[in-house]
């Protein structure tokens, strides 16, 4: 009989992003996709993993199973998952059932209905053999010698509605041998007091472990999470990032940190703890859904300031706005550069470029001054900050340009078929030597780019394998209609580092060609002037 995984703490990880994640709205994890998911979250030290649900109207995660024999975890159980069996169905006959059980997996979880509305109205069954439908299905599970962890679904809504019922259908599978009794909050409307309310006036009936399983419809899904464990919960489940169905499920990543740093739970290693950022990176990059910068402890913004006040106490004292060492999760902390920055911000970032600088140095007067007029033409520095490096030593060392425009034209044509074709002309003096180009793209900033790249290619090849990765505009001053300024910021990469530029004009088109020129000049003088 398989033992319950926990950590050193005795708190329980379960991870279900291959299951409850892929129900967010956009996620779609193909079969190879969560085999490295799994891996990766195994690396990372998750306790439990949730495959998916094998049942014969989902063949792809019948077929996960089936691939993830193959796999070697060494931290994680892997754990496959469905209901109780159905009302008036012999459990043995269940295909929920007989699917668990051909997945081979020695963890089973398992969920059955806690709230009396659901039995009556959703189900169609009476109270009774609900009942004997979570009492079955565990004593049968665990006839086969597996780990059974029953989901207590809609658990606290139940408890609300009806106590006694809700209770006893988790107390159904306490006698029928479950090992983990979960407690859900599926519609995730709970308050923090009301888990700490409705746990303490059941906990005392349980004889197994018990868990959390909450989503985070009322933005509570970290807290209601927390506030369980500190009432004696010994698992929790969480998705990562917190996908999920509607608002999600609680943030598994933010769980994880909170309970190290916080609270003291040896949950993971250190060294587990600062991979917490590559994690949430590689589940975002998965599901081809962009990084939330805002998110705690991993976000880019996470430990980003911005005011000036802040950057001068942060250069005195690093813990003055932060409340945990950014290396400690993986992030790193930023600097931000704003109409809002002062000159320890500009001496801080200075420095990133190699440029001493003390307070009182006419060169940093200089570069706030030159900020503040790009500022007020519209340029925005904290999400560009390539082209801030720029600025700094354009200022500082009148820097020349490695190359110089000359001219170009635009051109957009619709054809007859349908397609639009653009093309770009255009020409830029490298020396005394002038180079003449001529390109076709799927739009006229794509065009621009294939000529600047086509034309400076033979006399600085290392920018033939830079190319953009995304493109924003935004009208800055909306009232004057057509004749609006546009900010147009570019990331780029060379498939090792990846930056930001940033360009504002009337033109969308010259917007576009500033911010591609500082992004390809960036790449060709990072190497001189980066440290």
């Amino acid at each position: 009989m398989p033992k319950p995984r926990a950590g050193r703490s005795g708190v329980a990880l379960y991870d279900t992003t291959l299951r409850d994640g892929t129900q967010g709205e956009g996620i779609t994890f193909t079969v190879d996709d969560k085999l490295a998911l799994a891996r990766k979250l195994d690396d990372f030290g998750m306790h439990y993993i949730e495959g998916g649900w094998p049942h014969p109207s989902r063949p792809q995660d019948v077929e996960f199973f089936r691939a993830a024999r193959r796999l070697k975890l060494k931290h994680a159980r892997l754990t496959s998952f469905g209901s109780t069996r159905r009302a008036r169905v012999s459990t043995m006959a269940d295909e929920t059932i007989k699917a668990l059980l051909a997945t081979g997996t020695k963890s089973v979880a398992i969920f059955g209905k806690s709230w009396d509305y659901h039995v009556t109205e959703v189900l169609h069954t009476s109270l009774e053999e609900n009942l004997a439908m979570v009492r079955e299905s565990v004593r049968v599970l665990k006839r086969t010698g597996r780990e059974v962890i029953y989901d207590a679904e809609h658990f606290f809504d139940g408890y609300k509605r009806n106590p006694a019922y809700a209770l006893a259908t988790v107390l159904a599978a306490q006698e029928a041998g479950a090992d983990w009794l979960v407690l859900c909050d599926t519609n995730g409307g709970l308050l923090p007091f009301e888990v700490a309310e409705i746990v303490r006036n059941v906990k005392d009936r349980f004889t197994k472990p018990f868990g959390i399983h909450v989503h985070n419809d009322t933005e509570c899904g970290v807290a209601n999470s927390l506030t369980a464990i500190q009432m004696g919960a010994t698992m929790v489940h969480g998705t990562v990032n917190g996908y999920g169905e509607r608002c999600g499920n609680a943030n598994l990543v933010s769980i994880i940190a909170n309970l190290k740093m916080k609270l003291g739970e040896a949950v993971v290693s250190d060294t587990q703890l600062r991979g917490l950022r590559g994690l949430s990176l590689f589940v975002s990059e998965l599901a081809a859904k962009p990084p939330r910068d805002e998110l705690p402890y991993v976000g880019a913004s996470a430990f980003a300031h911005k005011a000036g006040v802040h950057a001068d106490a942060m250069a005195k004292a690093e813990r003055a706005y932060e409340h945990i060492a950014p290396g400690a999760v993986g992030n790193r902390r930023r600097i931000l550069v704003s109409d809002m920055s002062g000159g320890a911000t500009v001496r801080w970032k200075a420095g990133d470029y190699g440029l001493k600088l003390v307070k009182g140095d006419e060169r940093g007067r200089r570069i706030l001054a030159e900020l503040n007029r790009k500022e007020a033409a519209g340029y925005h520095y904290e999400g560009a900050e390539a082209s801030f490096e720029l600025l700094v030593h354009r200022v500082t060392r009148n820097l020349k340009a490695p190359f110089e425009l000359v001219d170009f034209r635009v051109a957009v044509e619709k054809r007859p078929d349908g397609t639009t074709v653009s093309e770009a002309t255009l020409k830029v003096r490298v020396g005394g030597v002038t180079e003449h180009t001529v390109a076709v793209g799927d739009g006229p900033v794509n065009a621009l780019d294939s000529a600047l790249r086509k034309a400076l290619g033979r006399f600085y090849p290392a920018i033939r394998n830079l190319h953009l990765v995304d493109y924003k505009v935004r009208v800055i001053n909306p009232q004057a209609a057509t004749a609006a300024k546009v900010r147009v910021t570019i990331e780029s990469t060379d498939g090792t580092d990846t930056w930001s530029t940033v360009g504002v004009s009337e033109n969308i088109i010259d917007a576009s060609w500033q911010a591609l020129a500082d992004s390809v000049e960036y790449k060709l003088l990072h190497g001189k002037v980066r440290r």
